[in-house]
């Protein structure tokens, strides 16, 4: 029985383990050695395979409006045009950084338009080798090209009837781009090694996280097949720009971490300090949604009490070097600016890294950021370190 306790207090059950004798009382069991990871229970494998799928952000099958967290003007704009849409069979495209939801809008106007319940297939054209663009989006016959040993259908046909999603249409080739217009004009397609076109019925859902415009003019984009696929167009804002959400964003990411390493043996629900989050609500967000929920799983997943605190937060954030811009000076009017907020993102930059490059010493931090005393600087900590 012993054993037992023992197995359980070192793998599901994480626990301080007494033992009593007649000789020495009561008092704590030292057990000098973990139980390497190969012999933990098949819980733990479990719960990190859960954890590898949910950080790839896929959007869940058949999401409706109700899925997009927001409060801004700036996001409420843009799902307005979006419901719009639903209304219509126009093609769309949705342009915005990496991270800012463009398969989610994609599927919730697919989920709440008129083709819900028919194919949604998703579509990397970045991720597919050159060589086999075609055969995959319009598919072959057998002996269409060396390895072809049998007929397969390509994207067009198995979204027959629904919603085709092509992420990153910019990654495709000039020579794919010629035969993707005729088969969104023509509503048909020709499989690789046949001469029998094929009627294919599907909506063209398209984004891209470049700048199709800039790519048109550079001549790496077709001008005609920019403008059959940009009929709706929807631009969405990066977290930079979407102000009053990043607060609500951070709360459903720690809900949504909690839920999910809910099943992780030993785990406590996670809150998040006002320090932990004014860090959060001081960072840029370059990869935006993507990376905001990623970094609260691992402030989740490092924290070792139940309150993550600014270290913790601090831990959990990647830091990209500069690129050579400045995202201060760059950053859009068009939809309002927290002046203050940036003001005080400025502030905790320069003050973090005198601290840091003085080793805490606040009286050279002071002076390196030309502050004439040390309260000073003191008194700008306090403002806004919190």
């Amino acid at each position: 029985m012993a054993a037992i306790w023992l197995l359980l207090a070192k793998t599901k059950y994480p626990a301080r383990l007494i033992e009593s004798s007649r000789d020495h009382g009561v008092r704590q069991a030292v057990v000098p050695f973990d139980i390497a990871i190969d012999f933990l229970p098949a819980l733990y494998k479990d719960a990190d395979r859960a954890l590898i799928a949910s950080s790839d952000e896929t959007p869940p099958q058949s999401p409706n409006f109700g899925a997009i967290v927001f409060r801004s003007t700036a996001m409420a704009r843009v799902v307005r045009k979006a419901k719009q849409l639903t209304l219509r069979n126009v093609p769309v495209l949705i342009e915005g950084e990496s991270g800012t939801g463009k398969e989610l809008f994609a599927r919730a106007i697919h989920s709440s338009g008129a083709r819900r319940g028919k194919p949604f297939v998703a579509v990397n054209c970045g991720a597919i080798p050159a060589e086999l663009v075609e055969a995959e989006l319009f598919g072959h016959e057998r002996g269409a090209f060396t390895g072809a040993s049998g007929a397969r259908q390509g994207y067009f046909e198995s979204a027959n009837g629904g919603t085709l999603f092509l992420d990153e249409l910019g990654e495709l080739p000039l020579a794919t781009q010629v035969k993707l217009l005729r088969v969104i004009q023509e509503g048909e397609v020709t499989r690789l090694g046949s001469s029998t076109p094929i009627k294919v019925d599907v909506r063209i859902i398209a984004a891209t996280n470049r700048e199709l415009t800039s790519e048109v003019a550079a001549g790496r984009f077709r001008e005609d097949l920019f403008f059959r696929v940009a009929v709706g167009v929807l631009h969405l804002p990066p977290l930079r720009e979407r102000h009053g959400d990043l607060s609500l964003l951070v709360d459903h990411g720690l809900e949504t971490a909690n839920s999910e390493a809910a099943m992780q043996p030993g785990f406590a629900p996670k809150q998040l300090s006002a320090a932990g989050r004014q860090v959060f609500l001081s960072h840029t967000w370059p990869g935006n949604m993507r990376e905001l929920l990623n970094t609260v799983r691992r402030a989740v997943l490092w924290a070792e009490n139940d309150i993550i605190d600014a270290a913790d937060a601090r831990d959990a954030l990647t830091v990209f070097p500069s690129n050579g811009k400045d995202p201060i000076m760059e950053r859009s009017i068009e939809n309002g600016v927290d002046l203050q907020a940036l003001i005080g993102e400025v502030a905790r930059h320069y003050l973090r890294g005198a601290l840091k490059e003085t080793n805490g010493n606040k009286s050279k931090a002071a002076r390196l950021l030309g502050f004439t005393n040390h309260q000073t600087f003191a008194n700008w900590l306090e403002r806004y370190e919190g």
